[in-house]
């Protein structure tokens, strides 16, 4: 039997469902753009350094200092991330990053000298250690939990829009002569005034609100997201789940915040000790130096394809991070890397072997990185942990993977020079199998379920 007005109430609901989508997104693509900003900063410097090193003669050494100058300041940002998001909000930490992301690319693109250079990048390095912290947790602390994959993702979908935007500027600015490298940096203050204004007019994250006593404020924003009915017991739900939780270092370290803790640090580092900033960072002086017959101009061109081929595969994993699951996505991310990573070892000692056969094994194993261990670490690490002291725990796997990275990328030139780029490549191909025996045995699945759910999971 009909009965009139249902029709147009579930065409009303639907309509309501699909604002509110809309509005997720929305907030989720404005964080986001600090990871376009985290992706083209850390990125550039792989052009960068070609120049760098010819205007200010730099040695290994030096040319290793300058790479990792960000990535200090990005280990320190991280770090001081919780501290920050959890006195003043997510919201208005990101700000700030937003005004260091526009110094550090004015900075460095005026500087005089590699100091001065290095102290610019620093100041960028502390924006995208802030931003790398706080972002995907923002997101998280928006998504419903039947999306929340994919929305966590588009900030590593932003990373790599990027870093594929470095390359592409790298490979047309390099025209420019010796002075290019100061228009690769000059660039990115546009976006970083883009993601200023943008932070403007998005709201703070509900559970933070909550968690700090402003009940009928995140009710608010949830009612904005997921309607009212919803919201109400979404909030009640996150006043019981907070209820309990000190919300400091004590408990951060405490026995039932220890195992993730300890699942998070393992898998950040895994992320990184795995090599694959050394592409990223060093791609260029990698094919040029190490590709029999490749000039700078075709080293450029080729960063254009890896970097295609990363924003590619991140589409991928956004398809299948809330199908498969996360551990699923992980252990073919990893175990991928350590079979490309053995490939290209082997490609190395072939006698006249083809660059393109070595392009091809790099491709492929950045195409694993980003199909799983990319997007999925940052999901995984923002999922984990309680509302009130999320910001702090995230912080310190966040500092752990900057940490990973430095270490990485202050290193690779002199492993390079100590074992050959087979060996080196051979310990990060060693790294990824270990990567994957650690998710398989140790890590569990959090796909599907609340942040709140996810918390009463692993109490137990």
């Amino acid at each position: 039997m009909h009965v009139p007005g249902n029709a147009s109430t579930e065409f009303d609901s639907q309509g309501a469902a699909a604002q509110s989508s809309a509005y997720v997104i929305l907030l989720a693509t404005i964080a986001a753009i600090s990871g376009f900003l985290f992706g083209f900063d850390t990125a550039v410097i792989n052009g960068v350094l070609f120049f760098l090193r010819k205007q200010f003669a730099l040695s290994n050494l030096e040319t290793e200092v300058a790479a990792s100058s960000l990535l200090l300041g990005c280990l320190i940002g991280a770090a001081g991330a919780s501290l920050l998001s959890d006195r003043y909000g997510r919201k208005k930490s990101l700000l700030f990053a937003a005004l260091l992301f526009s110094v550090s690319a004015l900075g460095s693109a005026l500087a005089s000298t590699v100091n001065i250079f290095s102290v610019a990048r620093f100041a960028g390095g502390l924006a995208i250690g802030l931003a790398s912290a706080l972002t995907p947790v923002y997101i998280a602390e928006i998504a419903p939990s039947k999306n929340r994959g994919t929305l966590v993702s588009l900030n590593q979908l932003a990373i790599v829009v990027g870093i594929l935007s470095a390359y592409l500027i790298n490979w047309q600015l390099s025209k420019l002569g010796d002075s290019s490298w100061r228009w690769m940096l000059a660039v990115a203050a546009l976006p970083s005034i883009v993601f200023f204004i943008g932070l403007l007019v998005i709201p703070e994250s509900p559970r933070w609100l909550i968690a700090r006593g402003r009940k009928d404020e995140g009710q608010r924003v949830l009612t904005r997201i997921f309607g009212e009915a919803s919201a109400k017991g979404q909030a009640a739900d996150i006043e019981a789940a907070v209820a309990g939780e000190e919300g400091n270092w004590r408990e951060v370290f405490s026995p039932g915040i220890r195992k993730r803790l300890w699942v998070g640090i393992a898998l950040a580092l895994f992320s990184q000790v795995t090599g694959i900033n050394t592409v990223l960072y060093y791609g260029s002086i990698i094919i040029s130096e190490h590709f029999k017959g490749q000039s700078t101009g075709t080293a450029l061109a080729a960063n254009v394809l890896v970097g295609s081929v990363n924003l590619i595969f991140t589409l991928v994993a956004m398809v299948f991070l809330d199908r498969w699951g996360r551990r699923a996505i992980l252990m073919t991310a990893s175990g991928g890397m350590g079979v490309s990573l053995a490939a290209l070892v082997v490609a190395l000692r072939v006698p006249n072997v083809s660059p393109v056969m070595l392009l091809a094994c790099v491709m492929v194993y950045v195409a694993f990185f980003a199909f799983g261990m990319g997007p999925g670490v940052w999901l995984y690490m923002s999922e984990i942990f309680p509302t009130k002291v999320r910001g702090r725990a995230v912080a310190l796997v966040t500092s752990t993977l900057w940490a990973g990275t430095l270490l990485v990328t202050f290193t690779f030139l002199s492993l390079v020079k100590a074992l050959g780029i087979g060996g080196t490549f051979a310990i990060y191909a060693a790294m990824s199998f270990l990567c994957f025996l650690y998710v398989w045995k140790i890590v569990p699945e959090t796909r599907g379920r609340t942040l709140e759910k996810i918390q009463e999971d692993w109490g137990r």
